[in-house]
């Protein structure tokens, strides 16, 4: 692995790690009020883009962080309609 790749697994891990807070709350205490169904569902698109975007460039770092940010996006826009 190359500096190049090991750089691309810690920028995602950080902003991959800094969703997760926000998610967490979210799931725990199903509270979406702050949180616009417009502006999550574009970065939910805009996520899932990237991850084909890792997925067909063969960009691992990319890849795989937004594949677990859009599992949580996706969550948490499920809750957003589910305990409007």
């Amino acid at each position: 692995m190359n500096i190049i790749t090991i750089t691309g697994f810690i920028a995602a891990a950080l902003t991959t790690g800094s969703f997760l807070p926000q998610a967490i709350k979210t799931i725990q205490t199903k509270d979406t009020s702050g949180i616009s169904l417009f502006m999550y569902s574009l970065f939910a698109l805009g996520t899932l883009l990237w991850l084909l975007f890792g997925l067909f460039s063969g960009n691992m770092p990319v890849l795989v962080a937004n594949t677990v940010t859009l599992i949580f996006a996706c969550i948490i826009l499920v809750y957003k309609i589910k305990y409007k």
